[in-house]
């Protein structure tokens, strides 16, 4: 079992239309929004074509890697959503209509007055051994593989399986999070900064410059899961930053 401390996340985006710009990416801040909120470190996401080898490729890279792995797209009903037969090649396992998806999708077919056809019946086809995400707004359901958690593309059905699933995972301490805007360019700071995070070397510590109103500024952010520790590096950064000319 994980510590608090090393539960650990990555986000696979699956789709064609992500990379090509046809489609806007909408997930990943969704997802890393929640990882945050329930203490758990998503560590890295990629993003993959719909290509069966690719797919395969990166879910088992990750799921060797990562505490879980969530994954976004490929799970409709037409040619190009490969993502549930492309799981179960990666896990070893087969894939066929899985009657507890059959009688979700038929009750919910049947309470909006649509027939079950062959190609939304595709998506009741689910990997051995995987555990369903059943939720209300969707006809088809998420699944659970290992540690591999399939959730839909179109951000309003994924927000729901995300909501869903995280009472299943096992939460992390959260990581808070303190900042501070300084109207200087980064390389004002920059050495002050790095010496203060070989200072606090348990506090994560990065800065982000931008242009605001055509002057150079930079967000000093100091992230930690212990608070009073997090408090103390903040505080002793702001004084190191009143000593700078100007």
């Amino acid at each position: 079992m994980a510590t608090p401390d090393d539960v650990t996340a990555a986000l696979l985006v699956i789709g064609d239309e992500i990379l090509s710009g046809r489609t806007k990416d909408k997930n990943i801040g969704a997802v890393a929004d929640r990882m945050t909120e329930v203490g758990i470190r998503l560590r890295e996401v990629r993003i993959v074509a719909d290509d069966e080898a690719d797919i395969i490729g990166a879910v088992n890279a990750l799921r060797a890697r990562y505490t879980y792995v969530f994954t976004t797209g490929g799970i409709g009903p037409t040619h190009d959503d490969i993502t549930a037969d492309s799981m179960a090649k990666a896990f070893g396992v087969s894939i066929d209509v899985d009657p507890r998806a059959r009688a979700v999708m038929q009750a919910a077919c049947d309470s909006r007055g649509l027939e079950l056809t062959p190609a939304r019946l595709r998506m009741a086809r689910i990997p051995e051994g995987a555990e369903l995400v059943e939720i209300p707004v969707s006809i088809a359901p998420g699944f659970v593989l290992g540690n591999v958690i399939v959730m839909a593309g179109i951000p309003e059905i994924m927000q729901v399986m995300l909501d869903a699933v995280t009472p299943r995972l096992q939460k992390g301490a959260r990581m808070l999070s303190e900042s501070l805007r300084l109207q200087r360019p980064e390389s004002a700071i920059a050495d002050i900064f790095a010496e203060h995070q070989r200072c606090y070397p348990d506090v994560a510590m990065g800065s982000y410059p931008a242009m605001r109103e055509g002057k150079p500024t930079v967000d000093l952010v100091l992230r930690a899961t212990d608070p009073a520790r997090l408090a103390e590096a903040m505080a002793t950064l702001r004084a190191k930053l009143v000593r700078l000319p100007g």
